[in-house]
Parts: structure tokens; sequence; C-alpha cells
């Protein structure tokens, strides 16, 4: 057997690990993509004290889920001036990061509607330019920052693309718990739910690998039992770090296998239901392990090491998903039994779809 696993990104964790930015930065000079609220909690005073002269700039005006209209405004003007910059820092969750993964790949126009264009067509992106990309998470679940994908929201057409290029694996990580102490906690529960869907979903996966496996199992097993004691106590660094580590394990795992049949369905439930990513990925996890089980003895092994006994494992992860206060049915969410069957046969064709191990049986069954 021959397997491959590859990550570039250097991945610094630890609680106070922010103050080892400017060291990782050196001598270039960068601007800041973070989320609106960075700024009342004090975080961008801090980066600007850590960096002085060195940050050259702040973009702040994120919104949640990037989409394009908002996307093109900002890719636009930054690139009109970043002739100054060397390095983009994307302090915050997934949209933050998304968003400066979306900013740091230069285009022969330099605009951002050459890139859509590339995306819609489904025509290879060269980027003429890139700035280097410091992702430091402020959430545990995302693990956009050891992965090179981006989400983009094109509501007004109802489409979701997903831009991965060699250049946009971030440079470095730094994974900082004591940065996810101010959690709301929707934020919380919502990103961990994002985690165990990545671990999960790289187990029932066509691309996993025993090293893929490794980070996947030990994210599954730690999230389980973490979050919920997080959820009772969002203020012990110590339960927040044992997050942040797990959700960084999970992004490792996917990094290499992608996601699967979960996040597939999540799409459509966040474009035409308006679902919270963490909630729209998550709540049909116990639906796929069902469909799941039972495909590959290689993966059911795997899936009891991550789970424990697989007899009533969906039951468990019910219960488990449920008693956080998330429905896990369809119906909860205004779907009807055939819209949903409609939407999983849907979501199985998609490129993250194709990822499920059991795709290929339902298809001849």
């Amino acid at each position: 057997m021959s397997l491959e696993y590859f990550n570039p990104v250097r991945s610094v964790y630890g609680a106070g690990t922010l103050s080892s930015l400017p060291g990782l930065l050196g001598s270039r000079r960068a601007i800041l993509v973070t989320f609106p609220e960075a700024r009342a909690l004090g975080l961008v005073a801090r980066i600007e004290a850590l960096l002085k002269t060195q940050l050259r700039g702040v973009i702040d005006n994120l919104q949640p889920n990037p989409d394009v209209a908002e996307l093109t405004a900002q890719y636009d003007a930054f690139w009109a001036h970043a002739g100054d910059v060397d390095a983009i820092i994307a302090l915050g969750g997934g949209s933050a990061i998304d968003t400066a993964k979306a900013l740091m790949v230069g285009t022969q126009s330099g605009g951002f509607d050459e890139i859509m264009a590339a995306l819609s067509a489904g025509r290879a992106i060269t980027p003429t330019r890139v700035k280097t990309l410091i992702a430091v998470p402020t959430t545990a679940g995302t693990g956009s920052e050891v992965t090179p994908w981006a989400t983009i929201w094109d509501r007004r057409r109802q489409v979701k693309h997903s831009l991965h290029l060699a250049e946009t694996w971030p440079s470095i990580a730094i994974v900082d718990p004591e940065l996810m102490l101010s959690l709301p906690a929707g934020v919380t529960l919502h990103s961990g739910l994002d985690a165990l869907s990545h671990a999960l979903e790289s187990i029932w996966n066509v691309n996993a690998n025993p090293l893929s496996d490794t980070f996947a199992i030990a994210a599954a097993r730690e999230i389980l039992a973490t979050l919920p004691a997080l959820m009772q106590e969002p203020s012990s660094l110590a339960l927040r770090a044992r997050m942040a580590l797990a959700a960084l394990k999970a992004g490792m795992a996917f990094s290499n296998t992608r996601t699967a049949l979960a996040h597939s369905i999540s799409y459509e439930m966040t474009l035409r239901y308006g679902l919270p990513h963490g909630i729209a990925c998550s709540f049909s996890l116990p639906m796929v392990l069902q469909r799941a089980l039972g495909r590959s003895i290689e993966r059911d092994r795997v899936l009891a090491r991550a789970l424990g006994p697989l007899d009533q494992a969906p039951q468990r992860l019910t219960s488990f998903i449920e008693q956080l206060g998330v429905k896990t049915r369809f119906a909860d969410y205004g779907v009807s039994d055939d819209q949903a069957a409609s939407m999983v046969a849907h979501a199985l064709t998609g490129a993250r779809g194709r990822n499920f191990i059991g795709t290929q049986a339902m298809e001849v069954a």
C-alpha cells in the first residue's frame, strides 16, 4: 500500500502564540483582514501594537459567508493599492480567512471579475501575483487556516463556488486559544460542530488514508468529549485549548481528503434555508453515518475507533447533537421528506458528494 499526505502550512499552536506574529512576519509589510467586531474586542489594537509601522492597513468590513458582490469591491480596492503590502494577516473565523484567500491571488486585469469568470466556467486560474497569507483563527472549527479552500457565495444566482489553488494555502497558521475566550455561545457551538463534521467527513471519504485517519479519529474523539463541557464553561482556557487543537487536527484531516456528503447537503441548506454553516453541515451527520455504515469494512473499523461501538452509533450521535440544542431532521428546518430525498440525491452528484464512500453503491442500487 502507498499513501500520500501533504500539508505545507507551518502551524504554531498554544496560548499566547499571537505574540510570535512579528517574528513570523519578519520584515514583510502586511494588511489585516478581520471581522467588524475585532476592533471593539481590542484585537485590532493588539495587532497594531505588535506590528507597528509594518501594518499598512485594516480591512474589517466583512460579512459572514463572503459573497461575490462584496468581494468584488474589496478585491478591486485591495489590488489597486497592494504594491506596499507583502502579506495578508487573516484574523477571524472562516469568513475572514476565506476573504483573505480570495484577495491574496492577483489577476492580470487586477479585477475580481477575472477570477469569477474562471470559476463559473470551470477554467484554471493562474495568478500573476500572490501575497503571503498568515491565518489566525479566532474560532475552533473552520480548518481554513490549514487548507487551501475558500468558499465564495453568489446569493443572487444561488450558487456556491470553491476557490482552490496551489497558491491559496496559508503560509503560517497561528492557533492561539486565548483569542477564542470571547466567542459567543452560538459561534462556539457552530464552529465546534463544523469541526466534528470535518473529522467524520474525512473518515467516510474515498480519499481517506491512515495518516488522515490519525488526525480525524483524534479530532472526533476530542470534540465529542470536550464540546459539551465547553458549552457549560466557555471561559475555561483549558477547554478552549482542547477544542482549538481538535479543530486543528480536523483541519489537517480534511485538508487532504476534502469533505463529503454532509457538506454537499449543507450548501443548499445555507443558500435556500439560511442555516449557518456549522448547523447546515452537522445536522445530517447521523443520517450520513447510517448510510456510511456497512459500505466498507475498513471504514467501519476507523469509524468505530472514532465513535465507539457502531451498533448504536447513529443514535448516540443524534443524542449528542440534539443535547446541544441542534435538531437533526430535515423536517425541523422546513424541508419535506420529498424535498430532502431530492436534496440528498442531488448532493451525491456534487464534487463533495462524490467523495462519500457510499456514492457508487447507491448509484448501482
